[in-house]
Protein backbone atom coordinates (compact mmCIF):
# COMPACT_ATOMS: atom_id res chain seq x y z
CA UNK A 1 0.00 0.00 0.00
CA UNK A 2 2.55 2.17 0.51
CA UNK A 3 4.04 2.36 -2.37
CA UNK A 4 0.76 3.85 -4.09
CA UNK A 5 0.66 5.77 -1.87
CA UNK A 6 4.10 7.53 -1.29
CA UNK A 7 5.77 6.23 -4.66
CA UNK A 8 9.29 6.48 -4.71
CA UNK A 9 9.60 8.62 -2.00
CA UNK A 10 9.00 5.26 0.49
CA UNK A 11 11.37 3.37 -1.10
CA UNK A 12 13.56 6.52 -0.63
CA UNK A 13 13.35 6.35 2.88
CA UNK A 14 13.77 2.73 3.24
CA UNK A 15 17.34 2.91 0.81
CA UNK A 16 18.68 6.25 2.97
CA UNK A 17 17.88 4.20 5.87
CA UNK A 18 19.97 1.65 5.03
CA UNK A 19 22.44 3.80 3.29
CA UNK A 20 22.94 5.33 7.00
CA UNK A 21 23.20 2.20 9.17
CA UNK A 22 26.14 1.12 6.31
CA UNK A 23 27.93 4.90 6.76
CA UNK A 24 27.47 4.43 10.80
CA UNK A 25 29.36 0.73 10.15
CA UNK A 26 32.32 2.38 7.98
CA UNK A 27 32.57 5.16 10.68
CA UNK A 28 32.49 2.96 13.45
CA UNK A 29 35.31 0.52 11.94
CA UNK A 30 37.35 3.45 11.20
CA UNK A 31 40.47 1.90 13.30
CA UNK A 32 39.57 -1.90 12.74
CA UNK A 33 42.67 -3.35 10.83
CA UNK A 34 41.84 -4.81 6.91
CA UNK A 35 38.01 -3.09 7.14
CA UNK A 36 36.83 -2.25 3.78
CA UNK A 37 34.78 0.82 3.04
CA UNK A 38 30.97 0.40 1.54
CA UNK A 39 28.16 2.03 0.93
CA UNK A 40 25.41 1.72 -1.10
CA UNK A 41 24.95 3.71 -4.74
CA UNK A 42 21.91 5.36 -4.09
CA UNK A 43 21.08 6.26 -7.74
CA UNK A 44 21.74 2.35 -8.46
CA UNK A 45 19.57 0.98 -5.61
CA UNK A 46 16.69 3.67 -6.40
CA UNK A 47 16.14 2.39 -9.99
CA UNK A 48 16.47 -1.03 -8.96
CA UNK A 49 13.73 -0.53 -6.51
CA UNK A 50 11.71 1.12 -8.57
CA UNK A 51 11.78 -1.96 -11.04
CA UNK A 52 10.00 -3.68 -8.56
CA UNK A 53 12.79 -5.09 -6.78
CA UNK A 54 12.17 -4.63 -2.60
CA UNK A 55 14.57 -1.82 -1.64
CA UNK A 56 16.77 -4.72 0.28
CA UNK A 57 17.48 -6.37 -2.12
CA UNK A 58 17.83 -3.15 -4.44
CA UNK A 59 20.65 -1.92 -1.69
CA UNK A 60 22.20 -5.34 -1.59
CA UNK A 61 22.88 -5.32 -5.56
CA UNK A 62 23.78 -1.41 -5.41
CA UNK A 63 26.46 -2.51 -2.65
CA UNK A 64 30.33 -1.11 -3.75
CA UNK A 65 33.20 -1.22 -1.77
CA UNK A 66 34.72 2.49 -1.45
CA UNK A 67 38.02 3.53 -3.22
CA UNK A 68 40.55 5.03 -0.77
CA UNK A 69 42.42 8.39 -1.91
CA UNK A 70 45.09 7.22 0.63
CA UNK A 71 44.90 4.02 1.78
CA UNK A 72 46.26 3.05 5.64
CA UNK A 73 48.72 1.11 5.68
CA UNK A 74 46.62 -2.03 7.56
CA UNK A 75 44.17 -2.46 4.74
CA UNK A 76 41.67 -0.14 6.34
CA UNK A 77 39.49 2.13 3.65
CA UNK A 78 38.01 4.16 6.47
CA UNK A 79 38.25 7.72 5.24
CA UNK A 80 36.67 9.32 8.12
CA UNK A 81 36.27 12.91 6.65
CA UNK A 82 34.40 11.36 3.35
CA UNK A 83 32.61 8.68 5.57
CA UNK A 84 31.03 12.09 7.87
CA UNK A 85 30.34 14.12 4.46
CA UNK A 86 28.48 11.08 3.26
CA UNK A 87 26.55 10.43 6.63
CA UNK A 88 25.74 14.29 6.67
CA UNK A 89 24.28 14.34 2.88
CA UNK A 90 22.54 11.08 3.22
CA UNK A 91 20.87 12.39 6.54
CA UNK A 92 19.74 15.50 4.90
CA UNK A 93 18.36 13.27 2.27
CA UNK A 94 16.66 11.26 4.47
CA UNK A 95 14.76 14.38 6.30
CA UNK A 96 14.20 15.77 2.96
CA UNK A 97 12.15 12.68 2.06
CA UNK A 98 10.67 12.58 5.46
CA UNK A 99 9.40 15.67 5.25
CA UNK A 100 7.73 14.90 1.53
CA UNK A 101 6.28 11.63 3.38
CA UNK A 102 5.05 14.04 6.20
CA UNK A 103 3.19 16.49 4.01
CA UNK A 104 1.65 13.93 1.88
CA UNK A 105 0.11 12.52 5.24
CA UNK A 106 -0.92 15.52 6.06
CA UNK A 107 -3.04 16.05 3.06
CA UNK A 108 -4.57 12.50 2.90
CA UNK A 109 -5.58 13.01 6.39
CA UNK A 110 -7.12 16.58 5.54
CA UNK A 111 -8.97 14.65 2.54
CA UNK A 112 -9.92 12.10 4.83
CA UNK A 113 -12.00 15.08 7.29
CA UNK A 114 -13.09 16.85 4.39
CA UNK A 115 -10.51 19.88 5.06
Amino acid sequence: MSREIFGIHGRALELRSQRMGLIAANIANAATPGYKARDIDFTDALARSETGTDPASAAEGALRYRVPVMPALDGNTVELQNEQLAFSENALGYSTTLEFIRGRVDTLKRALRGD
